[in-house]
């Protein structure tokens, strides 16, 4: 397999613009169990009860941080859109990084190992597909920063999704998508300041999907720096000397331009 390490400076988020109340008012949530092989994932799971059926799910793949509180608030703002969401645990045993050096040594390891990356976004994927809420076959995946490069990966390998939305995700896959494969739709918000993302990397991206005659989309948030989503990033940029900035303009354009990518899709 094929070793691949890439840049990514994903930060944990535990405050954010916030939801009406009216929106969260029914949605429940619960920590999660299941298996990857012999590891033991730690997920949360979220839904709303008034909503009626079944409906679209969305897996969401955090930071590099693992999935700590930011994951899961995201799950419920899911939740208050109507979906059921899973904040998936890609690092195993819930393990979760304070430090950059942890969270590099974390992300690394499935970064570099494309085929535990599979099988531990396969095992959320299939636990969201039984839960009784869901519609097994209306699935989109959602990522950040480290998320971002998973959920783009997998709809490179040809997952079975719906569409995935990545949010200042690395764009340095493995290798370009190929004519075939790609089924997802695919919505890329980046920043365009954002110095960890380099012009060639992106323009190769988008050939790549192109070339596979895949569905995408590319936004570029111009004067946007990495982490945008993110309120704690100016913060935790100069307690760790990283170039990143929270943008609030964007953090909200970005999460709507995903609820419009999601209703064409799903409908609603």
């Amino acid at each position: 397999m094929k070793k691949v390490l890439l840049p990514l400076f994903c930060l944990g988020l535990f405050t954010f613009w916030s939801v009406p109340r009216a929106a969260l008012a029914a949605v429940r949530t619960s920590e999660v169990e299941y298996r990857a092989g012999e590891v033991i994932m730690k997920g949360y799971l979220a839904w709303d009860d008034a909503v009626k059926g079944k409906r679209p799910g969305i897996l969401v793949v955090h930071e590099w941080w693992g999935l700590n509180d930011y994951a899961r608030r995201r799950a419920r703002m899911l939740a208050g859109l109507g979906y059921t969401a899973l904040a998936v645990d890609m690092y195993g045993g819930g393990r979760v990084a304070s430090h950059p050096d942890a969270a590099g040594k974390f992300a690394g390891e499935v970064l570099k190992n494309l085929d535990l990356m599979t099988a531990r976004f396969n095992a959320a994927l299939e636990l969201l597909k039984g839960q009784p809420t869901v519609d097994p076959g209306r699935i989109g995946a959602i990522g950040y920063c480290f998320g971002g490069a998973v959920v783009l990966e997998m709809a490179r390998q040809g997952e079975a999704l719906a569409g995935v939305a990545s949010f200042h995700g690395s764009l340095a896959l493995p290798q370009p998508a190929g004519p075939g494969p790609v089924k997802a739709k695919v919505l890329v918000m980046n920043g365009g300041a954002d110095s960890f993302i380099t012009p060639e990397q992106g323009g190769a991206f988008t050939a790549g999907l192109a070339k596979a005659g895949a569905g995408f989309r590319f936004i570029n948030y111009a004067g946007v720096k990495h982490s945008f989503t993110n309120p704690d990033a100016d913060a935790l940029g100069k307690k760790f000397g990283l170039d990143i900035a929270y943008d609030a303009a964007a953090d909200r354009r970005s999460w709507d331009e995903m609820r419009r990518f999601f209703r064409g899709l799903f409908g609603g």
